[in-house]
């Protein structure tokens, strides 16, 4: 049994649930906010205050809910987590952070959640789905987290949209898996000015599809991409068993060469050819199809950036000419790249 000042942030080797480290930086700052010394919570929980940003620091999930707890208990807050969401920035999410703040629209800001949110933590699935005029960004819990953990995350989530929206920003309506509090709901509906639904299923937060195809003022397509990368390089680090994260990412550093091939990418995962394939069949996958997949996001993203002319993109995708990659686009999305350049976004 873990006692209070054994914890050790997880680096890599993880073999449960973890939380990126930078996180308890916001629950430090709450306390203090709170009147409370940070250093001696953090001290009696075994937990160090100087966490590095590098996102491979990492805290098991049983550890931040007894960090909770305590900060439950000191603070006599019932609400604390909703303190924690003021003190989040997207700079405590490392390069997701950034990517997620120069997304073009909050529908772009979404879909990288949906990809990517396992890199700030992996307590839950996300899944992002259009119903009619509706946007439905769900979490899928994994394991059993705390109640603050969850008020953190959606209050951050929802101040952040408004931080590089606008603040009238409002979804249509939130779901909990946490109880009402005891002491009731009005803090969440001041927050979320939106109906909340308590001790549901799952996460639920539900938009307006129209309120996220506006274009957002910090759009930045290729400051994006570049922190995407670094993301999935990530990923590749910390989920080094899963072989669909590490094929993608040696697709995506092998494209600009001109030579990803399944043995090459078998052979930089350390496996046989015939391995790889088994391993992805067992995924419900293949090497083309991953190898389709990553080029067509890929190209999307490059076709967002303006500067990028058409000719660069089919060399960093690896196509050996502008006509092989026009028809593998127009496959992909029905469009030819410049009739999908010519899009509204």
């Amino acid at each position: 049994m873990d006692t209070p000042g054994t914890e050790i942030p997880l680096r890599e080797e993880t073999l449960q649930p973890t939380t990126i480290g930078s996180y308890t930086v916001a629950i430090a700052r709450a306390l203090d906010a709170s009147g409370v010394d940070s250093k001696r919570i953090f001290s009696a929980m075994g937990i160090p205050m100087d966490l590095s940003t590098d996102p491979m620091t990492r805290l098991p999930v049983p550890t931040m809910t007894r960090l909770y707890q305590a900060c439950v208990d000191v603070t006599n807050n019932p609400y604390f987590g909703l303190t924690v969401a003021k003190h989040i920035h997207l700079t405590h999410l490392h390069a997701l952070g950034y990517s997620l703040a120069a997304s073009g629209t909050l529908m772009d800001f979404c879909r990288r959640l949906e990809r990517y949110f396992r890199l700030v933590s992996q307590v839950a699935k996300v899944s992002l789905e259009q119903v009619g005029d509706q946007v439905l960004l769900r979490f899928e819990y994994l394991v059993q987290l705390s109640s603050e953990t969850e008020d953190a995350f959606f209050g951050f989530l929802i101040r952040t949209m408004r931080l590089i929206h606008r603040q009238e920003f409002t979804p249509l309506r939130l779901e909990m898996r946490r109880p009402v509090p005891h002491e009731g709901a009005e803090p969440y509906l001041t927050l979320f000015r939106c109906p909340v639904l308590f001790s549901q299923t799952s996460g639920l937060v539900v938009f307006a599809k129209a309120d996220l195809m506006q274009v957002l003022s910090g759009s930045c397509p290729e400051l994006a991409q570049v922190n995407d990368n670094i993301v999935i390089s990530y990923l590749a680090r910390l989920e080094k068993n899963d072989v669909i994260t590490g094929v993608t990412q040696k697709i995506i550093e092998f494209l600009p060469d001109g030579d990803c091939t399944r043995d090459r990418v078998a052979s930089a995962l350390c496996m046989s050819p015939t391995k790889l394939q088994l391993k992805l069949s067992q995924r419900g996958t293949n090497f083309q199809q991953l190898l389709d997949d990553t080029r067509k996001e890929l190209a999307c993203s490059y076709l967002s950036q303006a500067s990028r002319p058409v000719t660069e993109i089919t060399f960093l995708l690896g196509f050996s000419d502008t006509s092989n990659f026009t028809r593998a686009f127009k496959r992909w999305t029905g469009f030819s790249p410049t009739d999908y350049r010519a899009q509204p976004l």
